[in-house]
C-alpha cells in the first residue's frame, strides 16, 4: 500500500504543544477578554505578546528565541484570527485547506491533496474557530444547526458540518479565494484552453451568449466564469446571485446578491430563486448565477429568453448534454407540471453555449467542450461541438498531454450574433485555427 504523503508545514513536538496548552490557559485566566476586544488587531497582537513573554519568564519555561517567536505568533493567531489555520490562509499556493477533526488536515497544491500535520489543540479549538468564521457572517453552527455555508473576510468559501453529523469532529473545508483574478490569457498559459479556444469564448462573451458552464467539483466552473466576465462592457447593469459571495467582477455597475439560510427558528430564508426572480425587479442587462442547483433554473431560463442576453451560470454535471439533462430535472422537481417538450423548447430558446470543465486525472483542469445548443429535433435536444480536448496520452511525470480541436464546423450557429457585434471576421479566423 502506497504511503500518504505528508506535507511539513509544522513539524513542531508533542512537548510543544503541551506547553502551549499550559501558557494558553494561563494567559485566557490572566486577560481580559472585554478590554482586549477594544484594541486595533496591531494592539491587541502586542498586549498578548507581552503577556506571553512574562508567563514564560514566571513558569521558567525553556525555549530557544525561535521557539518562542512560534509560540507567541501561535497564540495571537488563537486568540484574534483562525489558530493552525493561519500560515495555511497565508498562502497563495494552496486551493483548499480540509480539517477532519483537531489532528487531520489536508490541502490541494498544485491539483493533489497532500496531508499536513498542522493540527489543532482539541475539538473544542476547531469548533471556536469555525463559530469565529461563520459568526462574521451572521451564521451559526452548533448541535442544533449542524451544517452551514460562509466565507471568510476575504471571500474564501467555507462548510462546516459539525457533531453530531461529523462523528469525528468538526468538518471544516475552505476554497481559498484568489488575491489574483485569472484571466483567460492565464489559462492559455496554463494550458487549461488554446489560444484560438480562449479567443472563441472571447468572442461567446462579447456577442452576448447565454453560457452555461459545466463541469465537476473543482473542475475551475467559478475560475471560468470570472474569465468570461471579464468580457462584460463596463457600461452594462450585471446582477450576481450567489449562495457565497465569490465572482470577482471588474465592472463599475454591479450589484451582488446572496442567498441567506432559514435561522433556528425555521424562517427567515432567502433562497436563490427569490433572488434570481427579484432581480428580473432590479433592471439587469445581464444576470449571472454563481451556481444553478434548483428552481431557479426556470427563473434564470425565462430571463435569458426574455431580453437579458449575454446571461451566465455554472452547474455540476460531466457532459454538455447531462448538464441540459440536470437543468430540465431541476425545473420538472421544482414542481412545475410542464411538459418535457415545452421545458426543452425553453432550454433550446434560452441557452446558446454549455462550455464544459474537467479536472483530469493528474490534478490538472482543462476546458473539454464548447459545445452549441442547435435545436430540437422531435423531442431531442440537438447539440453540436465546435472545440473538444482529445487526450493523446501522458508525459514521463503523469501529467496528461492533449490538444484542443475544432470539430470543423464551418459556421456556428451564434454567426449572425457576433455579425451583429462586428466580430465575423474574428470568429472566422478563430474557427480556422482551431481546425488546423
Amino acid at each position: 500500500m502506497a504511503k500518504e504523503r505528508v506535507h511539513r508545514v509544522d513539524t513542531r513536538s508533542e512537548e510543544y504543544y503541551a506547553t502551549k496548552t499550559t501558557i494558553f490557559n494561563a494567559l485566557i485566566d490572566t486577560i481580559d477578554l472585554g478590554q482586549l476586544a477594544q484594541l486595533d488587531a496591531e494592539s491587541a497582537r502586542e498586549e498578548i505578546r507581552d503577556i506571553v513573554v512574562e508567563i514564560i519568564s514566571i513558569k521558567n519555561v525553556v525555549m530557544s528565541i525561535s521557539e518562542q517567536e512560534h509560540l507567541l505568533d501561535d497564540i495571537c493567531n488563537d486568540v484574534l484570527g483562525y489558530g493552525p489555520l493561519e500560515p495555511l490562509l497565508a498562502r497563495d499556493d494552496i486551493a483548499d485547506i480540509m480539517v477532519n477533526g483537531a489532528d487531520t488536515t489536508y490541502i490541494e497544491v498544485n491539483g493533489k491533496i497532500e496531508r499536513t500535520n498542522i493540527r489543532f489543540r482539541d475539538n473544542a479549538q476547531l469548533m471556536n474557530i469555525c463559530q469565529r468564521i461563520v459568526s462574521q457572517v451572521g451564521r451559526r453552527v452548533d448541535e442544533s444547526s449542524p451544517i452551514c455555508d460562509a466565507r471568510l473576510l476575504d471571500g474564501s468559501r467555507v462548510n462546516v458540518i459539525a457533531p453530531p453529523l461529523a462523528i469525528d469532529g468538526p468538518t471544516l473545508t475552505i476554497r481559498k479565494f484568489k488575491k489574483d483574478k485569472l484571466r483567460l490569457a492565464d489559462l492559455v498559459k496554463f494550458g487549461s484552453i488554446s489560444e484560438a479556444g480562449a479567443e472563441l469564448l472571447r468572442i461567446i462573451g462579447h456577442s452576448r451568449c447565454n453560457i452555461l458552464i459545466s463541469g465537476g467539483t473543482g473542475s475551475g466552473k467559478t475560475t471560468l466564469l470570472n474569465c468570461l466576465t471579464g468580457f462584460i462592457d463596463p457600461t452594462e447593469r450585471v446582477i450576481t446571485c450567489e449562495d457565497s459571495a465569490e465572482l470577482q467582477l471588474q465592472q463599475p455597475h454591479v450589484v451582488r446578491l446572496e442567498t441567506r439560510p432559514p435561522n433556528i427558528e425555521g424562517s427567515g430564508e432567502v433562497s436563490m430563486r427569490d433572488l434570481v426572480k427579484n432581480c428580473l425587479r432590479m433592471r439587469p442587462e445581464r444576470i449571472i448565477v454563481g451556481e444553478v442547483r434548483g428552481p431557479e433554473a426556470f427563473d434564470l431560463l425565462q430571463a435569458m429568453n426574455t431580453g437579458h442576453d449575454g446571461s451566465m451560470g455554472t452547474l455540476h454535471a460531466n457532459t454538455p448534454r447531462e448538464a441540459l439533462s440536470r437543468v430540465e430535472s431541476m425545473i420538472t422537481m421544482g414542481g412545475f407540471s410542464l411538459p418535457a417538450k415545452t421545458i426543452r423548447e425553453m432550454i433550446v430558446g434560452s441557452i446558446d453555449v454549455v462550455v464544459q470543465a474537467s479536472r483530469l486525472r493528474d490534478g490538472s483542469r482543462r476546458i473539454m467542450q464548447i459545445t452549441e445548443v442547435m435545436g430540437l429535433e422531435g423531442d431531442t435536444i440537438i447539440l453540436q461541438d465546435i472545440m473538444k480536448f482529445e487526450v493523446e496520452g501522458e508525459d514521463e511525470d503523469g501529467r496528461v498531454k492533449g490538444r484542443h480541436r475544432g470539430t470543423g464546423i464551418g459556421r456556428p450557429r451564434f454567426w449572425e450574433r457576433a455579425s451583429y457585434f462586428n466580430m465575423e471576421r474574428d470568429l472566422a479566423k478563430a474557427i480556422d485555427a482551431l481546425d488546423t
